[in-house]
């Protein structure tokens, strides 16, 4: 997806998204932190934080990094620290998720929730959140990823021309995002709505 295009759907759609596509895409951010929540981690960096929806379920003895392109998005994000005083969170960055703006092996887990298949250059974002990631720690990812068959299939097939316009790749692949050589698939499972999600978690190989 072209840089511009990501820009302007973020503006356009930060002012409705917790009651559209986050009320849609919630499931998967619970899971995703949940999961985040039952391992040996004492920092996080969450890629494509949006609107902070969240930061709150985060264990308060995380400390939590979240970046977005979207100065919109952080905007409201900055407002959810504030209004219910989310102390794990300890800073919120704009920044292009193709270059972090950290040290190698910096967090005990990278998350990343509905927002590889809508990056420019997700391949790119895949080494960066790799790169950043501390040996035997996670990256842990959420996304739609295109079904192989069935009529959901051939609708995504059909509405992919329109990715710009919808922001989001109805059609982006999973094989995307498995090929860093250094992140190991350890889970996989779809969730809800409709097996739509899938619940992707990759661990960092090496010592």
């Amino acid at each position: 997806m072209e840089l511009k295009a990501v820009k302007t759907s973020y503006a356009r759609w930060a002012p409705v998204y917790d009651k559209t596509f986050g009320a849609i895409t919630n499931v998967g951010r619970r899971t995703a932190v949940d999961y985040i929540n039952t391992q040996d981690v004492s920092n996080v960096l969450e890629v494509g934080v949006g609107t902070g929806l969240a930061l709150s379920n985060y264990r308060h003895d995380i400390a939590v990094t979240g970046i977005d392109f979207s100065e919109d998005m952080l905007a409201k994000a900055q407002a959810k620290v504030e209004k219910l005083a989310l102390d794990q969170v300890k800073s919120l960055k704009q920044m292009d998720a193709r270059h972090l703006d950290f040290p190698d092996a910096s967090f005990d887990a990278v998350a990343a929730m509905h927002i590889i298949s809508v990056v420019p250059e997700p391949e790119v974002v895949m080494a960066e959140m790799a790169r950043v990631c501390k040996p035997g720690g996670v990256v842990v990812i959420t996304n739609h990823f295109a079904r192989e068959t069935g009529m959901l299939a051939r609708v995504e097939r059909l509405s992919a021309p329109f990715s710009n316009l919808l922001g989001w790749h109805s059609d982006f692949e999973i094989s995307t995002v498995l090929k860093q050589p250094d992140l190991k698939v350890i889970e996989q499972r779809p969730l809800p709505p409709m097996n739509m999600m899938t619940l992707l978690v990759l661990q960092k190989q090496g010592h």
